[in-house]
């Protein structure tokens, strides 16, 4: 079957796919390994999908909290990004927050070296090309994207098959082209009880209204780029999804625009929730690894906590901004975040004004500035968590009279 033609964002959820999930399903097999030792860190590597007619093993680091014998503890499965690859550290996070952890490498790399220069894995799979084209041409099942994908539901096949792991309680996170990979996932595998992407997203090869792509962005060929679009882009897999969805970013990154996160925030039915935080830098460690927005997300769906803040409408009419919100927590702090300016995304100043909240009636409204070209709000709780309102677009200003209509709103 032709897998590059007819998957788009308004598929048959029916519509077979690339991957025999049914396979993915199982637990793989693991073989332990020496090769690299990090302290109160187990290291191994499981079975991947064939590549060039050959079996792979995929690298992994695997961590525990200390936990009673015949506890079940609840997990999450780590997604690196371009240039990463299986973090230590990254497990030792999730570890300390009291979650069993998964990170593991999807580039065909073992995490001995540096940044972008780490040690081939001489039984991996497929590279993650610079360029996301260079392997479009090359049979489906040998391409990056197919196999990163498989990589990350047998991680999560392999943690069902431990027994101090509730299966009932596994999340999912990623970091950039993890964060892609992750988008894509949420739509196929519906084991996960929440999906965490960080910058990454869907709709990053198609040319947004200044011009600006991820995919492609260098130009190409457009037949490869029109296959990679209907083949491999989260926008085929995010209508699909039914869970959880927490998306973060910040408002200025260089890859994934504001533009492309609202369209994936807005095509996925599950619930879903944004972060956006102004000029987060890009990156795996900190910024990437760390929001504490995540960590809250995965303890409510997975320990039943408080959840975040929840917005319930916002809109704009005229000059009039305004926003609507349910929260466990008191308010600390609610911004105006927004921009003077116009074209790329990735380009924009973001200003932040202070607003008053009326917290008897969970609704926040001000008058936007003159000029302003989009905006959104960020409600802060007193835990310092954010949680933004959707994105918005003043298509005539500078004029205050405009009629202002949400970004790609239908």
């Amino acid at each position: 079957m032709d897998f590059s033609k007819g998957i788009v964002a308004d598929q048959d959820p029916d519509q077979p796919m690339p991957w025999n999930l049914e396979s993915l399903l199982r637990p793989p097999l693991s073989f332990s390994t020496t090769d690299i030792v990090v302290e109160s860190i187990r290291s191994f590597y499981f079975e991947g999908e064939p590549y060039r007619g050959h079996p792979t093993r995929v690298f992994a680091f695997y961590g525990t909290p200390s936990h009673s014998k015949g506890e079940k503890l609840p997990a999450v499965v780590l997604v690196h990004g371009g240039l990463g690859t299986a973090f230590s550290e990254w497990v030792k996070l999730w570890v300390s927050r009291g979650y069993a952890a998964i990170a593991f490498d999807h580039s065909g790399s073992i995490p001995i070296g540096s940044m972008a220069n780490w040690k081939n894995n001489p039984q991996g799979g497929p590279p993650l090309e610079a360029q996301a084209l260079d392997q479009i041409d090359w049979p489906l099942k040998e391409q990056w994207v197919y196999h990163a994908v498989a990589d990350t539901i047998l991680a999560c096949s392999l943690l069902e098959s431990f027994p101090e792991i509730d299966r009932d309680r596994i999340g999912l996170t990623g970091v950039s082209w993890g964060a892609v990979i992750s988008s894509i996932v949420a739509g196929i595998d519906t084991r996960f009880k929440f999906v965490a992407p960080v910058y990454g997203c869907g709709f990053i090869s198609d040319e947004g209204k200044d011009g600006s792509c991820f995919v492609g962005a260098s130009g190409g060929d457009p037949v490869k780029l029109r296959l990679w679009r209907e083949l491999w882009d989260p926008a085929n897999y995010l209508p699909r999804t039914r869970t959880p969805m927490l998306w973060t970013t910040g408002t200025n990154d260089f890859a994934f625009t504001l533009a492309a996160l609202h369209s994936s925030y807005r095509s996925a039915p599950a619930p879903c929730s944004l972060s956006i935080h102004v000029r987060m830098p890009h990156g795996h460690e900190g910024p990437g690894e760390q929001p504490e927005e995540i960590h809250a997300f995965a303890n409510h769906f997975l320990r039943g906590e408080s959840p975040l803040l929840q917005i319930r409408t916002a809109g704009c009419e005229g000059e009039l901004a305004w926003v609507d919100y349910v929260s466990p927590f008191p308010l600390k702090r609610v911004d105006l975040v927004f921009t003077l300016h116009k074209g790329r995304w990735q380009d924009r100043y973001w200003n932040t004004l202070a607003v008053d909240a009326d917290p008897s009636s969970h609704r926040v409204s001000t008058l936007l500035p003159h000029g302003v070209t989009g905006f959104f709000f960020n409600l802060i709780d007193d835990r310092g968590l954010v949680v933004s309102s959707e994105l918005f677009e003043c298509v005539n200003a500078p004029m205050l009279e405009s009629e202002r209509t949400e970004l790609f709103s239908s």
